[in-house]
């Protein structure tokens, strides 16, 4: 009897085990809910086309009061067109110290979309920030994409918890995208015997440092060319694209250039139009280019204003400045709207390996008809940023 009274007592326990188990289920359930997530990205207002990444951050939170072991931060980026190879850089920084990629792929038409490598881990109630990097590099180093490009992106994140892919919070951001700027400042109206003396100039507009700048002058093949490099004058060699051998190119702050963030480097320049020039009405016209490699003239390009200069036969040079002129930043020098030095030195000789596309001719229009890579007009007009939450 005290075996089948022992066997009753246990059937009664697992009966009541199973009954309290049941009962316990809903309390059970909710303690296991999943994690209630937000994101929030301060991205910046706006990039330069071509340039280095823009540093901003992405914030996940976890607002619920169930741990998130697994919380993914997704990216959707739309240029409102279809960019050539290499165009977008999306990078994140974990520990503090090293960069890594954020794998972007074409997602629908002109979105294109990566997912950080790492999944977050967000206990309930915390936070944690990524710093992060966006920038639109048109191409490789020594390989600028030569046509396409955006005035701006919209960048949108979402933050979601395991592997379903499903969104649990959203975060819309508008980037402008904005190019060089490049021009020249006080060009005399009229030329003849007597070299002529002006200043170029090459802008950087945004947030995004630069590498690799090349500013051109285009004119032709009756002048020469010097810049004032440590109070002397140094003749510059002439570049040539064959598709147009009668323009002539000259690197004026040298090739492959650096420039700061918001930075301005400034040259003088003078130029001699020979004897056999013919006389008339010709042009002078700056380009920036990013990237230039074994093609000549092909990269990343946005042209400034074009000047006009009567050539005339006589031996005096009239000292009229075009109207489209403005002041200059000083004779010889090189600054920075930030107070940091540039470093726009010629004769910069470190080679990058060339990768990407490199099929694509040398650009038949220069000078005058050279066209700014991007779809728009050259010198992007600026579009703030936006914000809506989700």
């Amino acid at each position: 009897m005290r075996t089948v009274r022992s066997s009753l007592v246990a059937s009664a326990a697992g009966l009541l085990l199973t009954v309290t188990g049941a009962a316990l289920a809903p309390a059970a359930l909710a303690d296991t809910a999943p994690p209630e997530l937000a994101v929030a990205t301060q991205a910046p207002a706006e990039i330069g086309l071509g340039g280095l990444p823009v540093a901003f951050t992405t914030t996940a939170s976890n607002t619920g009061t169930s741990d998130a072991s697994s919380a993914r931060l997704i990216y959707r980026i739309d240029g409102g067109t279809v960019l050539p190879d290499n165009a977008l850089s999306l990078e994140y920084q974990l520990d503090g110290s090293t960069w890594k990629k954020v794998p972007l792929s074409i997602i629908d038409g002109t979105v294109y979309g990566g997912e950080l490598p790492e999944q977050l881990a967000l206990a309930a109630g915390k936070s944690q920030t990524v710093q992060m990097r966006l920038g639109l590099p048109m191409g490789t180093p020594h390989n600028g994409a030569s046509n396409g490009g955006t005035d701006h992106l919209k960048l949108t994140t979402m933050i979601s918890y395991g592997a379903s892919g499903a969104a649990n919070a959203t975060d819309f951001d508008f980037v402008g995208v904005n190019g060089l700027t490049t021009r020249l400042i006080n060009v005399p109206a009229t030329a003849g015997g007597a070299p002529i003396t002006f200043k170029a100039t090459v802008d950087t507009p945004t947030s995004s440092a630069y590498e690799d700048v090349t500013d051109v002058l285009f004119t032709n093949r009756s002048t020469t060319v010097q810049v004032r490099r440590s109070g002397a004058w140094t003749t510059l060699k002439p570049v040539t694209a064959a598709a147009e051998p009668d323009i002539y190119g000259y690197d004026v702050i040298g090739k492959d250039a650096s420039l700061a963030a918001h930075g301005t480097a400034t040259v003088d320049v003078r130029v001699t139009y020979r004897k056999d020039a013919p006389a008339g009405k010709t042009e002078l016209s700056p380009c920036a280019i990013v990237n230039v490699g074994s093609i000549p003239f092909r990269g990343t390009t946005t042209c400034g204003p074009k000047t006009t200069v009567t050539v005339q036969k006589a031996a005096t040079t009239s000292t009229n400045v075009s109207p489209s002129t403005s002041a200059s930043t000083g004779a010889g020098t090189t600054s920075t709207s930030t107070g940091t030095t540039t470093s726009p030195a010629s004769g910069m000789t470190a080679q990058r390996a060339e990768t990407g596309s490199s099929d694509l001719s040398a650009p038949a229009t220069l000078a005058a008809g050279l066209v700014a890579a991007g779809a728009g007009p050259v010198g992007f007009t600026a579009m703030r940023r936006r914000r809506n939450h989700a």
